[in-house]
């Protein structure tokens, strides 16, 4: 990850081998952040295998704040989504 940007709450990560799959979820749960002003994402070019992740804060929160958070957060739900199809795999595969 790569950060661009003078300002500390305005700032553009440059996520490397990323692609929709990621950006438009962590911009979901970067967005669901009432501090977060803006949150956006683009495919830099289809032949390159980055994005460009921006996001501006209200005040004087960091942007990595949310960034980290919106990350933490999204680990979070595929983590229950996998357990949650574990359980339910393994007790198909039972009965």
């Amino acid at each position: 990850i790569q950060a661009d940007g003078t300002d500390g709450n305005c700032v553009t990560f440059v996520l490397h081998d990323e692609d929709h799959t990621l950006g438009n979820s962590l911009r979901y749960m970067v967005m669901k952040n009432p501090d977060v002003e803006f949150c956006g994402y683009c495919i830099t070019h289809p032949s390159e295998s980055k994005i460009n992740f921006r996001i501006q804060t209200r005040g004087a929160l960091p942007a990595v704040e949310p960034f980290r958070k919106g990350l933490n957060d999204l680990m979070g739900v595929c983590q229950h989504v996998l357990s949650t199809f574990e359980v339910r795999h393994s007790w198909g595969a039972q009965g």
